[in-house]
């Protein structure tokens, strides 16, 4: 993958699963890098790697998009090295499971906060000067989730049907200025996802994607002009399969998978 050779890349949630495995692909295409995540530490080992595996220059900075002060701060930190990022990729990202009204409304929020807030904050940050110079690209990680309510992941999904149809109208208005926007759908994924969003028993019985394949799936999808692609025949026709039957018996069918009383 060297479209982007010798251009700059931003990757949020650098630090492991898919971030880390766009990193990974970028770096071995030629393109510099800045890593952001908020493991610092980690960040800094995985810089160090690439670098060196590849001749390429790579940035870290620090960050928990959770603030909403964040975004600003990336992007002056960008602006303060001269780096003209050229693909940005809003990869950063966490989930939850349970029962609406026992999580906890702080990290609800945050979930809002990281998974669409930020999305919208980097991506106003970075698009004008994408748009004046007539070329630019943007990544953003949604999921299958997108396309359907899901019971006891109901604010995760939400956000993630966000993210996809922002990207999706977003693509299409920015297209005559040589920019193009793309929607990542990938359905459950070799990464900390599940361990963080406490979703440990439904990774255990579902078939995933590797991190890598995933990532490339999304920059091949992005340099071939598309609005969004979903990750892996399976969650294709799984997303667009649900289009013909009611929304609400879908809603329903799915709560019935994920009702907690069914994980124990």
């Amino acid at each position: 993958m060297d479209v982007w050779r010798d251009k700059w890349a931003l990757i949020t949630g650098a630090s492991a699963g898919i971030g880390q495995a766009f990193a990974e692909e970028l770096a071995a295409g030629g393109t510099h890098l800045v890593l952001t995540a908020r493991r610092g530490d980690r960040l800094q080992q995985i810089a160090k790697a690439l670098a060196a595996q590849h001749q390429i220059k790579v940035e870290v900075f620090a960050a928990d998009l959770a603030e909403p002060g964040a975004p600003q701060r990336i992007f002056d930190f960008t602006k303060s090295k001269s780096i003209e990022v050229e693909l940005l990729i809003n990869n950063a990202g966490f989930g939850g499971y349970g029962e609406f009204a026992k999580e906890d409304p702080q990290r609800l929020l945050d979930m809002v906060q990281v998974n669409c807030s930020a999305v919208v904050c980097l991506t106003r940050l970075y698009l004008p000067e994408m748009i004046a110079r007539k070329h630019g690209d943007i990544l953003i990680l949604a999921s299958t989730a997108s396309f359907q309510g899901v019971p006891y992941i109901s604010n995760y999904s939400a956000t993630k049907a966000f993210d996809l149809i922002f990207a999706e109208g977003l693509a299409e208005e920015v297209k005559p200025h040589g920019v193009r926007v793309c929607a990542l759908c990938p359905g459950s994924t070799e990464s900390e996802f599940h361990e963080v969003a406490n979703q440990q028993q439904f990774a255990a019985k579902q078939k995933q994607e590797t991190a890598e394949k995933v990532a490339h799936t999304g920059l091949r999808a992005l340099a071939a002009g598309k609005s969004y692609v979903i990750s892996g025949l399976g969650n294709y026709l799984g997303a667009h399969m649900q289009r013909l039957v009611p929304r609400r018996l879908v809603t329903k069918i799915v709560a019935g998978m994920f009702r907690p009383d069914r994980q124990k």
